[in-house]
């Protein structure tokens, strides 16, 4: 009889050097540093900032990206209504500068589209760089009757349809549909902003 041989297979990791999960409580001052980071402490004052203020993001909708133990991404989408449409918005996706060659961005936006996708979602809408968001599937096909509360630059309205046809002859005003947070913790997010 003849003795089988075990063969030896070598293991390599190749794990990501960062994971993605879900948005912890404990994450919201770095998210917040990293935001200001980002895009500078005006953020507040920009016109999709106006479809998050005083609102939730869409539940299991809010992921963090996490690199040796610190959060370095984050993305978050938010219930609205596209000229009466149920739709998601996304935004915003941001980076720690000194991760950015390690693909979190793009791991961040497919794994927020495929779960928003999981979860029966129709539609999401960003206001973005076309060329940059063009690789997931988004565009300005479906966006040129519709509108923001606040100044814009019409082709950075972009959206990706999961249901075909979710956003046809879709127009007017984007406005916030989704939960809107009980006043002490709204205040609170207030107060970290101003911080």
């Amino acid at each position: 009889m003849t003795a089988l041989r075990k063969t030896q297979i070598a293991l390599t990791s190749k794990a990501a050097p960062f994971a993605i999960r879900a948005e912890r409580a404990a994450d919201v001052a770095m998210r917040e540093a990293l935001l200001d980071a980002s895009f500078g402490e005006n953020r507040h004052g920009r016109t999709c900032q106006r479809l998050r203020d005083g609102r939730a993001p869409a539940t299991g909708l809010a992921l963090a990206a996490v690199h040796e133990g610190k959060l370095v991404g984050t993305v978050r989408l938010w219930h609205v209504s596209a000229g009466g449409r149920p739709a998601l918005v996304l935004g915003p996706l941001a980076v720690d500068p000194a991760c950015r060659e390690l693909g979190i961005g793009a791991a961040l936006m497919h794994q927020a589209l495929a779960a928003a996708r999981a979860r029966g979602h129709a539609a999401v809408i960003l206001l973005g760089d076309a060329p940059y968001y063009a690789r997931f599937g988004f565009s300005a096909e479906k966006t040129a009757e519709l509108s923001l509360p606040g100044p814009f630059e019409r082709g950075r309205l972009l959206a990706l349809e999961f249901t075909e046809g979710a956003l046809d002859g879709a127009s007017g005003m984007i406005v916030p549909t989704g939960a809107v947070l009980p006043k002490r913790r709204a205040a609170r997010a207030l107060q970290a902003h101003a911080a």
